[in-house]
């Protein structure tokens, strides 16, 4: 098979050895992958892929085919069209996958859509939901609001009842989050008068943190899922204790087996059903064909977009 292959901090096509599904796993036929900032770190050399995973195969979701069963693999079928986040390896034309990290495609997500779902929505409704507790009225502040795992929450807060304040640095880009359905799009520097907030979602990094604590409503939730503005914050432990906060932080690339099934499973009872009825959906900036995988990676990092990037392997 052909596949994305890092190889002294680049990215092109390589070739590989067809992987083989062991047991309870499924061999899928990878139509599209989504790319994310892990990726970029990856090619860097800044995130190497956890154990179990291709060390030089990229991409933390796709979409596709079932094209083969292992032993005891019963979930699906040869042809269902499928969805999941993986820990490697999503950037080939296939891809090994165990079937309890695999989520049905809804049928009104053609294979560009798919492609960019699993990992940004999945990440998003952990951090929101299982990490946060957000609830229908509260107050959500999202932070990078115009990237993919942006996109997801604006929507996902939206559906449950928030208000949802997002900040977009490029104003350009500002009324498309707001179709989305963000109750206020404003400028990064504006966000600490524009609380109190009960929820930050944090997807820029250091930098925002004195800000958001000073942002945070008596009894909030910080979680940050982004770091690539800096890792390293001062954190004012006096202002946290007297605001009776927490702060969080989450990834989900390292996470065993049992807790990514744990989370495909609230994936199809949450998120799956809005995505099929059009609630939500998946913001496609631009595709690339595998071919043209440097091109995609570049167009990532030059920024400038609204939801995902893409990658097709026909």
């Amino acid at each position: 098979m052909n596949a994305a292959t890092i190889k002294d901090d680049a990215v092109a096509v390589a070739e590989h050895p067809d992987p083989v599904p062991g047991h309870g796993e499924v061999l899928v036929r990878v139509r599209a992958a989504g790319l994310n900032g892990a990726d970029i770190l990856q090619r860097k050399g800044a995130y190497p892929a956890p154990p179990g995973s291709p060390k030089d195969i990229p991409g933390l979701e796709l979409a596709g085919e079932v094209a083969d069963l292992g032993p005891g693999a019963t979930r699906f079928q040869a042809g269902d069209r499928v969805m999941a986040i993986v820990g490697g390896g999503g950037q080939g034309e296939l891809c090994v996958v165990h079937e309890r990290q695999l989520m049905p495609v809804p049928d009104v997500l053609d294979w560009p859509a798919a492609g960019g779902t699993a990992e940004v929505f999945t990440t998003a409704y952990d951090a929101l939901f299982t990490q946060c507790g957000l609830a229908a009225g509260e107050r959500l502040l999202v932070h990078g609001a115009a990237g993919g795992v942006g996109t997801a929450a604006v929507q996902l807060g939206r559906a449950t009842g928030a208000h949802v304040t997002a900040t977009v640095r490029r104003e350009e880009a500002r009324d498309a989050v707001k179709a989305l359905g963000a109750d206020a799009v404003i400028d990064p520097a504006d966000f600490v008068e524009a609380g109190p907030f009960d929820v930050v979602l944090e997807l820029v990094g250091a930098p925002n943190i004195p800000g958001n604590l000073k942002a945070l409503n008596t009894g909030g939730r910080i979680v940050v899922i982004g770091v690539g503005a800096g890792p390293k914050a001062e954190v004012n432990l006096l202002a946290l204790m007297g605001k009776r906060a927490s702060l969080r932080a989450s990834t989900l690339r390292a996470r065993p087996l049992e807790e990514k099934a744990a989370t495909a499973r609230l994936m199809e009872r949450h998120v799956l059903p809005l995505l099929a009825a059009g609630t939500i959906q998946v913001p496609v900036a631009k595709t690339f064909p595998l071919a043209k995988v440097h091109d995609a990676y570049e167009a990532f990092v030059a920024g400038g977009k609204v939801g995902k990037i893409v990658l097709l392997m026909d």
